[in-house]
């Protein structure tokens, strides 16, 4: 019997690439879409590729929604899914003292209940069967937290907790659980999440906030995520999946980097590099010598 995957916020981005890797892999897969008009651009996308995806209405962070959704799904898998990805999510960009209450509960809710909520609807079945997946996607950010996306990677790296408590929860139950921490690849995620910036012309840190859209605007040259589809598709193929899959160079090097860099000196770059610090004048000049020496690379 084809193995049924539901994706989670499967209509672009990496959902849109996990579905089609999947479907093209020989799963039986559903994707969800919080719009009958996003819905169908996923089927399009599909058919495009010559493979096959199932929909479902689903909005993660309304409990309402994600009850009646997974009671379709139920019904069209004959008792749920075998495995479920939850790659669903927002970011919310913004100084810790910029973002009000109301936005933190939002990225919670999304990024770190919406998946919990979904464990609890599925792993009834998958613990009666003794069979069954489910693959949470995080981020580089669940590792290695940054200034102006404090919330995000809180969100990230609770997921991160929540995922490793998980696993080793079920795995008496056959039922094995994935974390994906993907690098920088290109989505629309932050190009969405800067709608989300608050207070942008009163804050503090206005300037930063004016450096983050060039850094938003440079990222859609980063490369499509079909690496985390693939890490994906093995974690959901292979009968011993990792615990934790981290995916692209910045990734591994980013991790190890927060790792073995004093906290000072790791706190210093990101400062820097998020115009919140200066360097020293001496380092700024030899830098410009050196771009206009060799120019820009």
């Amino acid at each position: 019997m084809t193995k049924s995957v539901v994706v989670t916020g499967a209509t672009g981005g990496i959902g849109l690439a996990v579905a089609l890797e999947l479907a093209g892999s020989g799963f039986d897969v559903i994707g969800t879409a919080r719009t009958g008009e996003k819905a169908e651009r996923l089927r399009e996308a599909a058919e495009r590729a010559e493979v096959g995806v199932r929909t479902v209405l689903l909005d993660v962070a309304d409990a309402t929604s994600t009850v009646r959704a997974f009671t379709e799904i139920a019904t069209m898998t004959g008792g749920g899914p075998w495995a479920v990805v939850n790659n669903a999510g927002i970011a919310q960009p913004g100084a810790i003292e910029d973002v009000e209450d109301d936005r933190v509960r939002t990225q919670l809710e999304t990024n770190l209940i919406a998946p919990a909520r979904i464990a609890r609807l599925v792993l009834p079945q998958m613990r009666q069967r003794r069979d069954g997946r489910i693959v949470n996607i995080s981020s580089i950010s669940g590792r290695v937290s940054s200034p102006f996306v404090g919330w995000y990677c809180a969100s990230k790296q609770a997921l991160a907790s929540v995922t490793d408590a998980l696993r080793i929860e079920t795995a008496g139950f056959g039922v094995k659980v994935v974390l994906i921490e993907p690098g920088n690849f290109g989505t629309d995620l932050w190009e969405r999440g800067m709608a989300l910036l608050p207070q942008r012309k009163t804050s503090a840190y206005s300037d930063s906030y004016d450096l983050a859209d060039d850094v938003v605007r440079r990222a859609k040259a980063l490369p499509d995520p079909t690496p985390v589809a693939h890490a994906v598709r093995t974690a959901l193929s292979v009968p011993r999946p990792r615990a934790r899959y981290l995916v692209g160079n910045d990734a591994r090097a980013g991790a190890v980097l927060d790792l073995l860099a004093p906290t000072a000196l790791s706190d210093y770059a990101k400062g820097v590099a998020t115009g919140l610090r200066t360097p020293p004048e001496g380092i700024t000049r030899a830098l410009a010598r050196l771009t206009r020496r060799h120019g820009p690379r």
